[in-house]
């Protein structure tokens, strides 16, 4: 579809249409795009623009996430029951963050496919919430907030810059791709009013297509924090799937490190991380000789990087500058939990 039948979009109720644009260069202001109708604040989406949220979200310095996707008019999004779904050219995915609790915006992410691609673009909201401005070169702002567990911090909040999209979104194949819209993660009430199912939704709303006729037949990722929605073993592979196999994967930057941290990968799988001694961790290791020692979360790797917020250890690199208390407790019960341990020295690696 050419850039020309894209911006042809008209829309009813008398809103000016959703206006992509597949190139460069890109509007400055957020507004421009059209995605939001009325006060830009409240991010009421303009018609066509689906809100969407995911069972378990990639944890980014507690900022709350507002998402929504707008589709090319005609385009739909093919079911696949692995792996993220394959948006057409044309798409636009927003994420807004906002400082915890206070619904004040910090910036909104924009991922746009274009013909050549996917494309990070960071906005950042002014102090009057009035609009959002482009910001290639990224931003670092002053941030004070109360965590949910009632914590006070302040933080120098990163926007990163366009290019250090890359680092959590590149493949090895040199391409951008989205890391959350899959079909595990979308199985679960929509933020839309009526909490319908996302892939009902998505399937009645003709969005996605191929999907099973009962929600009950996709798999479905737990949230990561509610114990009614999977046991331990299932919360805590869910959290490390969505923060980490973005890059621990086959597929990922950190492929040739040989830890695997998808939901795929079998439970007792040496790359899973489990009696792993690691490649190349240098001192992100700690001092610890293993990713994961079974038993024993104060050994593992791991837990070490998960909690520490030191640069050149902490994990994930980028996106956050504290550590998640709740999510490292999570995985900290899930690594004391199983059984086994490591031997004394570790075994050559692969």
């Amino acid at each position: 579809m050419s850039v020309g039948a894209l911006l042809v979009v008209l829309f009813g109720c008398g809103a000016a249409p959703v206006t992509p644009t597949l190139a460069a260069p890109f509007p400055k202001q957020l507004s421009a795009w059209g995605l939001f109708v009325g006060d830009l604040a409240a991010l009421t989406p303009n018609e066509g623009v689906e809100p969407y949220q995911l069972n378990t979200p990639l944890f980014s310095d507690y900022a709350e996430k507002d998402r929504h996707l707008w589709l090319p008019e005609g385009a739909t999004i093919p079911y696949a029951a692995e792996g993220v779904l394959q948006l057409p050219q044309g798409s636009i995915i927003t994420k807004t963050f906002s400082a915890p609790g206070t619904g004040r915006h910090i910036e909104t992410r924009l991922l746009v496919h274009t013909a050549s691609g996917w494309v990070g673009l960071p906005y950042v909201w002014d102090e009057s919430q009035e609009d959002a401005t482009l910001r290639l070169a990224g931003a670092t702002l002053a941030e004070t907030f109360t965590t949910p567990s009632g914590e006070k911090v302040a933080l120098d909040y990163i926007v990163p810059d366009a290019n250090q999209c890359k680092g959590c979104h590149e493949t090895r194949s040199d391409q951008m791709s989205p890391i959350g819209p899959s079909a595990r993660q979308l199985n679960g009430p929509s933020p839309a009013e009526g909490g319908e199912n996302q892939l009902a939704r998505l399937s009645r709303l003709g969005m996605l297509t191929g999907a099973p006729a009962s929600p009950d037949d996709a798999p479905r990722a737990p949230v990561w924090d509610d114990p009614s929605t999977g046991d331990l073993d299932a919360r805590a592979r869910a959290y490390l799937d969505i923060n980490c196999a973005h890059c621990h994967s086959p597929e990922g930057p950190a492929n040739t490190s040989g830890l695997h941290l998808g939901v795929e990968v079998p439970g007792d799988a040496r790359a899973l991380g489990l009696c792993k001694p690691p490649i190349a961790a240098g001192q992100g290791s700690g001092g610890r000789r293993y990713s994961v020692v079974p038993g024993a979360p104060e050994e593992s790797i791991l837990l070490h990087r998960l909690a520490s917020t030191a640069p050149g250890e902490r994990m994930p690199e980028l996106g956050r500058a504290l550590s998640h208390a709740e999510g490292v407790a999570l995985v900290q019960e899930w690594i004391d939990t199983m059984l086994g341990g490591c031997e004394a020295d570790p075994p050559p690696s692969g």
